[in-house]
């Protein structure tokens, strides 16, 4: 058995070693720099993505909001979008097929995107793939955290997980939660205000879609450095606070699952004022929860305990 990323590694990334755009298929864009042009591409499949297909309207709002995020992690804006799907007449029947024009025309408006294109295939699987375009000279790229850089995650981490499992019918909460714990699986909010400042202070950034710990690892993956991640610091929401105190579980155990759709980045301690700052003028949570260090190994605190690592990697690709 492999994950996504030995795949890559043991037999695609030979074939990109003469296309420097290609970030080493190390990254999470593709970055022509001298046609100031970003390219995202994600696939997402029923029962593995997003669990059924009976929201329509919030399957698509998600899988758009996941692929774009790529993007405003790299301090880009979002411009084109295109669309593929794979389905039949069951799951793409002209109901739903309204309910996904509806939300696609929502998230156009939102976001300032415009649909450039796509394709439809006949498939007795639900699979969708995104391609997200954005342009600019610059973008933040993975493996360039610097020695002593803060980490930092913005907004709240847990949320999306805790609507996955209420959607499951592992937990039951009362409506009002209900509705916004899985308001946050299906419509993450994207922390797009800040990406236009991100150029000004990070040194590294990426989403978090497969889990705090797990995307760390990749955002230094090509480096000889490490990191020391503190779970204490990472910040949950009033409505997850109050779940985890009632139901008498650790926070360590949502915040690390991934789908948060949430900018993790790096930079010098030279910036925490302007962050400070910035974060105060924008009304955006920006918070430190750990550093870049040498010390040969990664570590997990919670609780002033040393943790294992594995036991809070996210999710992952296997074949």
């Amino acid at each position: 058995m492999m994950n996504e990323f030995s795949l890559i590694n043991n037999y695609l990334k030979k074939l990109a070693k003469n296309n420097p755009s290609a970030l080493k298929l190390n990254d999470d864009v593709f970055f022509d720099k001298k046609k100031k042009f970003i390219v995202s591409v994600d696939t997402y499949n029923e029962k593995i993505h997003f669990p059924n297909f009976s929201k329509p309207h919030f399957v698509i709002k998600k899988i758009l909001r996941s692929s774009i995020s790529d993007l405003i992690s790299k301090g880009v804006n979002p411009k084109y979008y295109f669309i593929s799907a794979s389905g039949n007449k069951h799951n793409l029947n002209e109901k739903n097929l309204k309910k996904i024009v509806n939300a696609l025309r929502e998230e156009q408006k939102k976001f300032n995107l415009k649909l450039s294109g796509g394709d439809t295939v006949n498939s007795r699987n639900l699979s969708f793939t995104i391609i997200s375009i954005g342009f600019s000279d610059k973008i933040i790229k993975r493996n360039n955290a610097r020695l002593n850089d803060d980490i930092y995650v913005t907004g709240n981490l847990g949320d999306s997980f805790l609507g996955l499992k209420i959607i499951q019918k592992k937990y039951k909460v009362s409506k009002n939660k209900k509705n916004y714990f899985i308001g946050k699986y299906y419509c993450p909010d994207l922390d797009n205000n800040l990406s236009n400042y991100l150029h000004k202070f990070a040194n590294t950034s990426m989403d978090i879609s497969d889990g705090l710990v797990s995307d760390m690892t990749k955002l230094i993956n090509n480096q000889r450095l490490s990191f020391e991640l503190n779970l204490d610091k990472v910040p949950v929401s009033s409505y997850l606070s109050i779940f985890l105190k009632n139901f008498k579980i650790k926070k360590d155990k949502f915040i690390t699952k991934g789908d948060d759709y949430k900018i993790l980045f790096t930079a010098s301690r030279s910036k925490r004022k302007y962050i400070q700052s910035l974060s105060k003028k924008m009304n955006q949570k920006v918070t430190i929860i750990g550093n870049i260090n040498n010390n040969k190994k990664n570590k997990i605190l919670f609780e002033n305990k040393i943790k294992n690592l594995s036991n809070y990697l996210g999710y992952s690709h296997n074949f």
